[in-house]
């Protein structure tokens, strides 16, 4: 499965702010940006990415996931502060 048919799939399920995916063969990271995420705790964000994606899951589609998720302002200040200086 390529990369940018994930970050589609997840924009259509979720209507992220901002998803980017990587990765190759059957293993992905996934950063995803959602004012969604800012009540959830880290187990219920990440249930909410893997929803869209457990049928890829379940047939082996995908077998790795990595995933960080970011509200829009938790993530400008991660921007900030991984910027090449």
């Amino acid at each position: 499965m390529d990369p940018k048919e994930i970050e589609a799939l997840l924009q259509s399920e979720l209507g992220l702010d901002e998803v980017h995916v990587t990765g190759e063969g059957s293993h992905f990271q996934v950063l995803a940006v959602s004012e969604a995420f800012a009540n959830l705790s880290r187990v219920k964000q990440q249930q909410m990415i893997y929803r869209p994606l457990n049928d890829k899951i379940s047939d082996g589609t995908i077998h790795a996931l990595t995933i960080k998720a970011f509200t829009p302002e938790k993530w400008q200040r991660e921007k900030l502060l991984n910027m090449p200086g």
